[in-house]
């Protein structure tokens, strides 16, 4: 972090509570957690298997590498590495 950054980080600590940007980053990460499950779920409806399945049964290719179900498995992996990076932030803020 450079002098200003480091500057604006010290005052927003002294002008918000801890409390309150806890609180904050929490919201910020459930959000994420529900946004990604949203994904993880239409994904799963909509190929009737988990990601995991999709993967090893090699969707992708069985597909001829279509733009559209590419793109689905980009999104889909997306979200559940999502999901599994704002879980690990939501448990360490938490403790």
């Amino acid at each position: 972090m450079n002098t200003l950054q480091e500057a604006k980080t010290e005052r927003i600590i002294t002008i918000v509570p801890i409390d309150e940007i806890k609180e904050a980053l929490l919201n910020e990460y459930r959000r994420r957690v529900i946004r990604c499950k949203m994904v993880d779920e239409t994904m799963k409806k909509k190929y009737g298997m988990t990601f995991q399945e999709f993967e090893s049964k090699n969707v992708v290719k069985e597909h001829d590498f279509s733009w559209q179900v590419e793109s689905d498995a980009m999104e889909w992996e997306h979200a559940v590495e999502g999901n599994r990076y704002a879980e690990q932030k939501l448990k360490s803020i938490s403790e």
